[in-house]
């Protein structure tokens, strides 16, 4: 018979099988959700300090306040209040290149770096040489800005002078053990930017995430996985929140009784 092979999940009549693992007695009550999902993502066993560091992306990143992914689901849930389902997967359909996605944008681009800079025959600097990766990182922006393209990670809408959770990630990282080349690398391009862009921009809390996990090995192609599985918690959250005390009406009524119609061409 055709068999499907997997390394994630079995079960029959009488156990179920995850990663190798009796689900009932290995896995359940014995390691974390955190864990568990870096587990399904690597196919191997975080560390503790891989934990660690893993959990406070996610923590980090699982909510920041009425974003436009989180109007999207308390929207959806007030047209479709019997379809909880469809409230989350409308919010996490907005994680895209404004919202969310620059976790994988920065990781992309640190690794990116990384690669063309190992090839070279100086190779990577070593992690304590700041010198070294303030070099690094001013090429990098320099041939950014040259391109015409951003910098991803840089600067946030609200933390407009420093966004509190990169500094603490970073921390995180240093004593969890896992701090790495594209940590060092980001942290670089925070000290040189303002060199090339002529103004001083905050390292933001979703970029700084790009970093800690890339650091940690996940591929660039997880990297906003990863934030959808945090997020997904932040928009259940605003759902609970919105059977407690709803507010998308009147964010629909806002909008709606104050719409107001202009000829095509005409200015708004």
């Amino acid at each position: 018979m055709t068999t499907f092979p997997t390394s994630l999940g079995t079960s029959d009549a009488d156990s179920i099988s995850l990663l190798g693992q009796d689900l009932a007695h290995d896995l359940m009550g014995r390691v974390s959700f955190g864990e568990l999902a870096f587990w399904l993502l690597t196919q191997r066993q975080p560390t503790p300090g891989e934990t660690r560091v893993f959990e406070a992306v996610l923590i980090g990143l699982a909510d920041h306040g009425f974003t436009p992914t989180a109007i999207a689901a308390r929207l959806t849930y007030l047209s479709a209040p019997d379809a909880v389902q469809g409230a989350v997967a409308a919010g996490l359909l907005g994680g895209g290149s404004r919202f969310l996605g620059v976790t994988e944008d920065t990781g992309r681009f640190l690794g990116d770096v990384l690669a063309d800079a190992a090839d070279t025959p100086d190779g990577l600097p070593a992690i304590e040489d700041e010198a070294a990766w303030d070099a690094l990182a001013l090429r990098a922006v320099t041939d950014c800005g040259a391109a015409g393209r951003f910098v991803p990670g840089l600067g946030h809408p609200v933390h407009k002078v420093g966004d509190p959770r990169t500094p603490r990630l970073i921390g995180i990282a240093h004593e969890a053990g896992t701090y790495g080349t594209h940590l060092a690398l980001f942290e670089a391009i925070g000290r040189v930017h303002e060199q090339v862009l002529g103004k001083r921009l905050p390292l933001n809390g979703a970029g700084v995430s790009g970093a800690a996990l890339a650091d940690l090995g996940l591929p660039p192609e997880l990297l906003r996985a990863t934030v959808l599985l945090a997020r997904c918690a932040g928009l259940i959250g605003h759902i609970a929140e919105e059977m407690r005390r709803p507010v998308a009406n009147s964010i629909y009524l806002t909008v709606d009784r104050n719409a107001r119609y202009v000829a095509p061409g005409e200015p708004g």
